[in-house]
């Protein structure tokens, strides 16, 4: 089976969001179906089949995360030696050459991904560009917009 790369903090957020699942929403939406079967009727009763639905939601979410955990391969960045090189998990910025401004990534596994915390996922066009290049290195990228040339300014692993 393929692994596939995950940082370490996206790994803990993933096994945090899972606790909760399993400690907290799980048990909350097994009360709530407990205390509609008490109302009568099944077939008509609309609390019990939102609890159920919900449960549904609950335990596919979980089988979910699982499946995540146990196929990722967990990389902490903080291990591996910064040799200014961009790898999986490096918080880079580059200097936006069309913009005249500085942008920070981080590159993450698929299901970290989030544009709008500037994690970019591993597959994406800008990571895959960058992935290989080095510090002060110049980078042109292929966007549905037109080219994008980036400087890198630093490379970290935190």
């Amino acid at each position: 089976m393929n692994k596939f790369p995950m940082t370490k903090m996206g790994a803990e957020a993933l096994r945090r969001e899972l606790d909760d699942l399993k400690q907290v929403q799980r048990p909350r939406v097994i009360e709530s179906i407990s205390i509609a079967r008490e109302h009568g009727d099944l077939k008509e009763n609309a609390e019990y089949h939102a609890a159920r639905e919900e449960q549904s939601f609950i335990e596919g979410r979980i089988a979910d995360y699982e499946a995540r955990l146990s196929n990722a391969q967990v990389i902490d960045i903080t291990e591996i030696p910064n040799s200014g090189k961009i790898i999986f998990g490096v918080t880079v910025t580059l200097f936006d050459v069309n913009e005249d401004k500085e942008v920070t990534y981080q590159i993450v596994g698929e299901h970290e991904a989030d544009v709008k915390q500037n994690k970019l996922s591993i597959v994406s066009p800008i990571a895959r560009a960058l992935i290989g290049k080095e510090l002060d290195d110049e980078v042109t990228i292929q966007t549905p917009g037109g080219s994008r040339v980036y400087e890198v300014i630093s490379v970290d692993h935190i």
